[in-house]
Order: structure tokens, then sequence, then C-alpha cells
């Protein structure tokens, strides 16, 4: 381990001592400032009830410039003390009100930074934790009080987060970059993320973790951003463990072709055509890319956002979102878990009991009839009284094929190719947002990081009794890829003949059972496979 303390206030100045565990008087505790050596130079950061805590890292030169629209590039070595002890600017976005994790810092497109929590006793073996925030590839950051990493580090364990390049930032095409042949195409914001893991590798050690002991735990489209890490090459060897909270697993977030128009959709490079005409620069050449990366950062943005995603669109598209791209996107999720393309790692997967979801029917009938061959099944698992409103079954139905069903599919291919997929429906709602509709989407992150204390701030014994059990199950995975602990009911992998799913329920207790809803699941998953 390379942590070194500095004492500030001593008659020797900058003194460097070694790291210990003998108490301290809170007086003397403030004068204490950790310090590590990564490849680069020292970084200095704070100490904080018995945690190291680092923030403010950057782990790849500033995206902006000529580095706008290019793989993450490293960094040069600097002198002297580098400070660490603030967040740097979340990645360029335009916030919007109710975020689920509401911004810290500023954003700006100058944004690549990571963050660390450790155990003031890290030793070198330390199990790692690497957090990939969502936001639907638009929004988000790494500096929302919810994603502390301060009770990982309470026990036991290295937490990392980290910014990612979002919206046309971190995703777009188009002829003039393609042209310029820089490198890896479109998916800058995947790059960004490997990059952040490639850093962590290297340079985690530095703080006292295992470089062989790292969990990747991202949720919506930090969860889409797990899958497509299992599915690349480019991380090979990053990673031992994968959390997926709400990460889709089929078509959440489809990958758009990077040159060719697909299913009626245009490919990400008309997509970044159509995005340039609306600025006034037309062409395919150096100038256009010239132009396009002197555009300001506002000018960029333009104001989309993860609202904006879900309002009705004028003109044509101007965000692609993920690209296959044939480097670091090969192919869409579903193809490549179907082909057993992906890393043989253990899986934790779930969802929350009323996650996203989304079905463009008019009615019960319309619904029913794009089931296929499977549309008895499916009026049968979703409405066998013919009782129920459309409005209802449609939230059922939507999630189950965004998010429900696919949870499974990925707990299923994960299983069949011999590793460890346990797979959960979290259905607690907080005291103060009990609404009688379930858990919504990303609203189960405070329980498993165990922060409900600070997104509720009237959090009651439950709510925090809720938080505690999803916390350590969370936390025994990530310390040895098995959620299990004497003191919680058994976790057991996914069986597919048994249909187990572990359900965090609204009394703050856990229970393993059969799923209750496997039948709706089963008639998802026959409409899709007989597609």
């Amino acid at each position: 381990m390379k942590l070194a303390i500095i004492a500030l206030a001593t008659l020797f100045g900058s003194l460097v001592v070694g790291c210990s565990n003998t108490p301290r008087s809170d007086e003397n505790a403030q004068q204490m400032s950790p310090q590590a050596d990564v490849a680069g130079g020292t970084l200095e950061g704070t100490r904080d009830d018995g945690m190291l805590v680092f923030k403010g890292i950057r782990y790849a030169q500033p995206p902006v410039g000529e580095n706008r629209w290019r793989a993450p590039q490293p960094l040069a070595s600097w002198q002297g003390i580098k400070d660490a002890k603030a967040f740097g600017n979340d990645c360029m976005q335009k916030p919007f009100p109710g975020d689920a994790a509401p911004l810290g810092e500023t954003p700006a497109e100058d944004c690549l930074f990571l963050n660390v929590w450790a155990p003031d006793d890290s030793n070198g073996s330390t199990p790692v934790m690497v957090w990939i925030h969502g936001g639907g590839l638009v929004n988000g950051g790494s500096s929302p009080p919810t994603y502390s990493g301060h009770e990982f580090a309470q026990n036991g364990v290295i937490f990392v987060s980290f910014n990612y390049r979002l919206g046309r930032f971190g995703f777009f095409a188009h002829p003039a970059l393609t042209a310029a042949d820089e490198g890896p195409l479109g998916n800058y914001g995947l790059l960004d993320q490997i990059a952040a893991l490639e850093w962590i590798q290297k340079n985690i050690a530095a703080f006292g973790g295992d470089p062989q002991n790292i969990t990747l735990v991202g949720e919506s489209a930090g969860g889409r951003s797990v899958n497509a890490l299992m599915q690349t090459p480019l991380a090979d060897g990053l990673f031992q463990r994968a959390v997926v909270m709400s990460g889709g697993g089929r078509s959440l977030m489809l990958a758009r072709e990077l040159d060719k128009a697909q299913n009626g959709q245009p490919s990400a490079e008309q997509i970044g055509v159509n995005f340039a005409s609306q600025q006034g620069i037309n062409g395919t050449d150096k100038q256009a890319l010239s132009e396009l990366r002197a555009l300001s950062a506002e000018e960029v943005l333009d104001g989309y956002n993860l609202a904006s995603m879900f309002s009705p669109q004028k003109g044509p598209p101007t965000f692609s979102g993920v690209i296959v791209d044939g480097e670091v996107v090969r192919g869409q999720a579903e193809t490549m878990l179907k082909a057993g393309d992906f890393a043989r790692i253990p899986v934790m997967v779930g969802t929350t009991s009323q996650d996203l979801g989304m079905v463009p029917y008019a009615n019960k009938q319309a619904l029913f009839d794009s089931f296929g061959d499977a549309k008895e099944e499916a009026i049968e698992a979703y409405d066998p009284n013919g009782t129920r409103s459309f409005e209802e079954v449609a939230v059922s139905v939507g999630q189950d094929r965004g998010m429900q069903e696919p949870a499974r599919f990925i707990a299923q291919r994960v299983t069949e190719e011999g590793e460890p997929a346990y797979i959960y429906r979290f259905g607690y709602v907080a005291t103060s947002r009990k609404n009688g509709r379930g858990a919504a989407h990303a609203s189960e992150i405070p329980f498993f990081f165990n922060t409900a204390d600070i997104k509720y701030p009237n959090a009651t014994e439950q709510d925090l009794a809720a938080a505690n059990r999803a916390f350590s199950y969370l936390l025994s995975f990530v310390k040895d890829g098995n959620p299990n602990s004497p003191a919680l009911p058994e976790w057991s992998p996914y069986n597919d003949n048994d249909k187990n799913i572990m359900l965090f329920t609204q009394d703050a207790e856990s229970e393993q059972v059969t799923d209750p809803w496997a039948a709706r699941l089963d008639a998802v998953q026959q409409a899709i496979e007989s597609q």
C-alpha cells in the first residue's frame, strides 16, 4: 500500500509518516491529509470518519478542443502534490426537475474525473466496487450525495465512482469523424468508462485495493453500460464481477448502426449530419469537423436531456445513443448474450417492482395481439378475468418487456454459461413515498448504497432496516461474488427450473421465492423468441 499520511501541522512542515491504525484525537485527525502515489504523480485527499477520501481525480485529459469526439487521451505526469479534496465538474448536460439524484457540481465539458473512498486500513487486498451512474446516457454524474461511497468504505470495500461523457459529447458519429480516422468511433462515453477502469486497474493498489477483485455496478444507463462492458474485448480482465440494476438486456437503448439505416431508423452518421445541419455546418470534410469542434459546449448540448428523450420529437433525430461501431460495441446486447459473447463472471441482476417500460398500443386487444402465438398465455398471465384496465395491463406489460424479462434473460444466459447469477426484484418504497404502485425506477439505489437517510431526511427505522438489508447483500457480493451472509435469508443462484428470485418486500424483509410473475415473463419471452 502506498498511502502515506502527512502531518500538516508539525515543527518539520510536511513530514511524511506511514499509515497507522493508532487512534488519534479529533484535533490531530483534522491535521492529517492522506496521500496516494499514482501513475503520474501524488494526490492529496482528506480523512473522513476513519476513511480516506480522494475526489476530482483526473483519469484522462480534458475532452475539449481537438480531444472532443476522440478516445480519452492519457494524462501527462505532474510535479508536486495535486489536490484531490473536491469533486470535479460533472459532465456537460442540462439537469432536469425531478431527477432522482440531483447533481452536486456544475456540468462542464471538462469532466473526466473519478473519486475514491478507501478504508483507512486497506492493505492491498481490499475488494473494490466501481459505480457507473445512470441517466439515459444524457444526464447524471458521480457527485450526488446518495452515491457516496462512505458506507462501503466503512465496511471494508474501496468504492470508486466516475464521470463519463454524455449526450452528443459521449455518443456521436459523423462522416467527417469517420474520414479523420482518429481512433474508435462513436461511443466516447463507453471509451471513458474503459479508460476509468484501466486507471483503476493500474492505480487502485495505491489506495490499498486489489486490482483482481473489482466489481462493476451500474443502474439504468449505467446497467446498460455494464452489459456493454461485459461484451467488449476492450474491457477484458478489468473487472471480475458485475451488477446490472434495471439495465435491460434486450431492447433497452438499442444501438444504432454507424453508417447504415436499419429497420427504418437512420444511421448514427446520418443523425450526426442532422445535428450539424441544424448548426449551419454542412459537408463531411476536415473543415466540417473543425467547425463542429469549434461549437461551444452549449451549442453541442442544444438543450437535450432525459426529459427531451421522452418528449414528442420535432424534426429528424439528433442524438444517436449507443452505436454499433464494430470495436467497442460489436452488436446488440441481446444478440451478444444469445451468442454467449460476454465475460464469464458472476452477476447480480435485478429490477424495481414498478420499473420503466412503454407499449405503443391503443387498447388491450392490440396489446395482446402483439404477443403473436403467445397471445393466450399473455391474456391468462395478465388479465385472466378480463377485469383489469388497459392502463394497468399496459404498465405491467411495458415494464416486463423493458426490464423484468430482460433481467431474467441475463440471469438465464449467465447461468447457461456456467456462472452464478443472482436475480432480485426490489419492491420496498420509502415510508414518505408510499404510493401503492411499487418501487419506481432508480429508487433502489439509496437502499443498496445504504444512503436512505441522505435521500430521505425523515427516514424511518423501517426505511433504514430495508436499506441495511439490501446493502448487506450487495456488500457481500462485492467482497467475494456471493451475496449471502449468516444473518440474512439465503439467496441462491438463479435456476431456470425453479425460476427463483429474491424479493425485497414492503415490510423491509427479503425472501427467495418462485417468481410470482413467472407466467408473465414466460409469455413475454415466448413472444420475443417466436418473432
